[in-house]
């Protein structure tokens, strides 16, 4: 049986986020202004990125609806809008945790410096005054859209680094548990006989000492990919899943110390 394991798991979420846009999912964003002529030719404009999808609203309580029903990656702002303005609909998204770390763009006639101070403040990520050059727009989205991408994927990896340092943590545990009770730990033939070549007794046995594949590669002096396959023919031999599952398999049969 061939088990399945941590670098593969890693390596299929990180290539995910990797190939994010070849997968041709298209980002969605959001645009508010309640100029019907801006919202129409912003929208032609952007949508000419075919991995874009631009929805259009007129003021912010609209605007407001259609994030309870769908998400944006991004959302493009006027600023002076009626009833509620732009700065008050960002102050809304910044108090809400499901929002608060999309991106805001703001477009306005408001050109001053104070307006941009106030804009940025607020919780704004880019301000671009009206008239204005659609490439820049383009620009700015895009730049934005790549940043959030990265976060993304810093968060993902980190959460798989997380995984990976709990079963460390657990192959520490079964060590600690063996060399400080060895009344508790009853060591037993393998139910089956098993036999492993040198390099990947080695490999068992530095696996049993909580050692990552680059770190076995290093040691062994030889390829991560090497390693990789070594440990992957451990677990087809032992019938195990995990570095967890097969250090206590191996740990409870003698066959590492």
């Amino acid at each position: 049986m061939t088990g399945i394991y941590l670098w593969e798991v890693a390596a299929k979420i990180q290539g995910k986020i990797k190939n994010y846009k070849s997968m041709a999912e298209v980002q969605k964003l959001l645009l508010v202004d309640d100029e019907p002529g801006v919202r129409e030719s912003v929208q032609a404009y952007l949508e000419d990125n075919e991995e874009w999808r631009v929805t259009t609203a007129s003021n912010a309580e609209e605007a407001w609806k259609i994030l309870q029903q769908e998400t944006p990656d991004l959302i493009i702002s006027d600023i002076m809008m009626p009833q509620i303005d732009g700065y008050q609909f960002l102050e809304q998204l910044r108090e809400d945790p499901r929002y608060q770390t999309i991106p805001v763009v703001f477009l306005t006639a408001r050109g001053m410096t104070r307006d941009r101070i106030k804009g940025h403040d607020t919780g704004c990520d880019a301000y671009l005054a009206k008239p204005f050059d659609p490439e820049e727009l383009e620009s700015i989205i895009r730049n934005l859209l790549k940043r959030r991408a990265a976060i993304a994927k810093t968060s993902t990896d980190s959460s798989e680094l997380e995984k990976i340092t709990k079963e460390l943590e657990s192959i520490k545990d079964i060590l600690h548990g063996q060399m400080g009770n060895n009344s508790g730990f009853v060591t037993t033939p393998p139910p089956m006989s098993i036999e492993l070549t040198p390099r990947e007794q080695s490999v068992l046995d530095l696996v049993a000492q909580g050692l990552m594949n680059k770190e076995i590669a290093r040691d062994l002096n030889t390829s991560v990919r090497n390693v990789e396959k070594y440990v992957s023919r451990l677990f087809s031999k032992t019938g195990t899943n995990s570095r967890t599952e097969l250090v206590r398999f191996a740990l409870k049969h003698g066959l590492t110390k």
